[in-house]
This record gives structure tokens, C-alpha cells and sequence, in this order.
């Protein structure tokens, strides 16, 4: 059962030059079964897609996310290119999910994105549905044993619903936090619209800190800026994911679960940017883009965009 694909280079393209001004010109596809993945001495990226809605499925959303890497490579390759020549960008391609097994398809994720920071890279993963953050996590904590681990998300939802059967997009950090000893977690623009009277309980019984959808804004920056310091001091290293269907449909209508009062972008920047020069951020992903759902390609822009930033934060910090 084959789980994994090298990405097409056709797939990165855009307008041409001889100075490598665009960013499809930048980066490099590597087979990251078959080929080595050389340990970086430099500043470098490695992207690697979760092509899985498996989840998404089991907890009755609107699948199509498994689309989303190939669509946001697309969206990134013709990004101008304003990285220093030490940065590198390598594709290492996607993971599959065959015959609905999420469970495996999460298992094989952890051990790439575990080698992929075992060789020093900056790892950005393209989901998919949230259920890769339960792999991502553990692909870090494979990384990083007996650390405190940090998980920020900017998301709609808590996801921590009880596991009922098996896991799904709605359950992974409760997952986490029940095979963990220490969890620390922080959410941030959560909507009680979207979030019953039991998911807030477990938030509160599991330690969660949160940060509603009303109070994460651009005017409140100074106070949300503050929590997440304090939050960034009690743990090691941070793992950074960020759930589309938390902007406003106004950004991000191609998600699951699309809202009209979700966050904006301004004070979304503002966060990744803090977050990532704090000299803790060792792991990020972008999930729940649907692009069958998507106008005009705003929310695979919105997500090209984002991950652009990312590098160009770390880059610089």
C-alpha cells in the first residue's frame, strides 16, 4: 500500500527568469523515500503535503481537502521570490491516504515529518483535514522527546471532542492531551457558535487556554500578544497550526465549516509573526482548505500567502 507521492515539479510554475525572481524557480522536489534528504547546514524549508479528508469525513464535513497541497503549491509558485540565496525550499511531496485508513496514513505522517526534522529543516505541512495535527504532534514528540511541547492554534474549533470509535478531524488534541502528561495548549478565535456547552467543559478540564473570535482582534493585539508570551515562556518548543475555517468566509470561504465572524488577517499576521521569531517555532501546518468549495481561489491564496510569510519570518529572525 503505497502512502506516499513525489510531487510533479510541473506543479510549481509561474513567470520565468533568469534570477530566480519567482518562487516556483526556488524550490526543489525531492522523492523522500527514495532520495536522500541531505541534513541542512542553512536556513531551509521542507514542505510535505497531507493529501487526507478521511477525517473530515468521519466527522461528517464537507471533504475535498485532500486537494489542498497540490492547490496551494500552485497558489505559492508564482509568489515573487524575496528569500537570501541561503534559504532553500525543498518539496518532499505528499502522503496519501489509501482505503480510508487514517490511523496508518497518521502513523507514516509522524515518521516523515519526524526525519524531516531529525535533519534540520523547518517543516511546513499542507493538510488535509485537522486530524493531521494528532501526526504532527507525534512526529515532533519523536523529534523532541521528554520536552514540553507547545501546540498554538488559530482555529474556529477546539477539536477536542471525545474519541467515540476512532479518531477523526474533530478529536486530535484531545487525543494529544490523553496520551500526554503534559499538555499545553493554547486556541485562538475560538467561537462559542461552534463549540457546545461539553467541548467548552473539556477545554476547561484539560488546562486549555483559549482566546474568543470576539476578543481576537486587531484592536485587542496588545493583550493577545501579552498571553501568547506568557504561554511561549512554560514550554520548550511550539508547534504552530492554523485552521482556515477560523478567518472570516470573507477570507476563507473554501473550508468545511465556513463562518462569516471568524478572525481577519491583520491580527492573524501579527500572531504568526510574534510566534515565529520567538526562537521557538520548530513545526507548522495550514489545514481544512477545500477547493472545491473555494471562489475565485481567495482561500488557497489566503493559505499561499500565509505559508510565504512563515518563511519570510523565520528567515529574517
Amino acid at each position: 500500500m503505497n502512502n506516499y507521492k513525489k510531487t510533479d515539479t510541473n506543479i510549481w510554475t509561474g513567470r520565468t527568469s533568469d534570477d530566480e525572481l519567482y518562487l516556483h524557480e526556488k524550490v526543489t522536489c525531492i522523492d523522500l523515500e527514495n532520495d536522500e534528504l541531505p541534513e541542512n547546514q542553512s536556513t531551509a524549508f521542507a514542505i510535505l503535503g497531507y493529501a487526507c479528508d478521511e477525517g473530515v469525513r468521519r466527522n461528517s464535513g464537507r471533504v475535498g481537502a485532500a486537494l489542498a497541497p497540490d492547490t496551494i503549491r500552485k497558489m505559492m509558485g508564482s509568489l515573487s521570490n524575496h528569500f537570501d540565496n541561503k534559504v532553500h525550499i525543498i518539496d518532499t511531496g505528499n502522503i496519501i491516504c489509501n482505503k480510508n485508513d487514517l490511523e496508518y496514513t497518521q502513523s507514516y505522517t509522524s515518521g516523515k515529518i519526524s526525519q524531516i526534522l531529525n535533519n534540520k529543516y523547518f517543516a511546513i505541512i499542507f493538510g488535509g483535514g485537522h486530524d493531521l495535527a494528532y501526526a504532527h504532534y507525534n512526529g515532533i514528540k519523536k523529534h523532541k522527546p521528554n520536552t514540553s511541547i507547545g501546540i498554538i492554534n488559530l482555529d474556529a474549533h477546539f477539536d477536542l471532542r471525545k474519541v467515540k470509535d476512532k479518531g477523526n478531524s474533530g478529536t486530535p488534541f484531545y487525543q494529544i492531551a490523553k496520551e500526554n502528561d503534559r499538555f499545553r495548549y493554547l486556541c485562538l478565535g475560538i467561537q462559542e457558535e461552534s463549540n457546545n456547552r461539553i467541548l467548552l467543559e473539556t477545554a476547561s478540564q484539560l488546562g486549555a487556554k483559549y482566546i474568543k473570535n470576539t476578543e481576537f482582534t486587531i484592536q485587542n493585539k496588545e493583550y493577545i500578544l501579552t498571553t501568547i508570551d506568557k504561554f511561549i515562556a512554560t514550554v520548550d518548543y511550539l508547534y504552530l497550526t492554523i485552521d482556515l475555517d477560523g478567518f472570516s468566509s470573507a477570507y476563507a470561504p473554501g473550508v468545511s465549516a465556513p463562518s462569516p465572524f471568524g478572525f481577519s488577517t491583520d491580527i492573524a499576521l501579527a500572531v504568526i509573526e510574534q510566534i515565529c521569531k520567538s526562537g521557538k517555532l520548530i513545526s507548522t501546518d495550514i489545514v481544512e482548505l477545500n477547493p472545491t468549495y473555494d471562489i475565485d481561489n481567495a482561500t488557497s491564496r489566503l493559505a499561499a500567502r500565509l505559508v510565504y510569510y512563515i518563511m519570510r519570518f523565520i528567515s529574517s529572525s
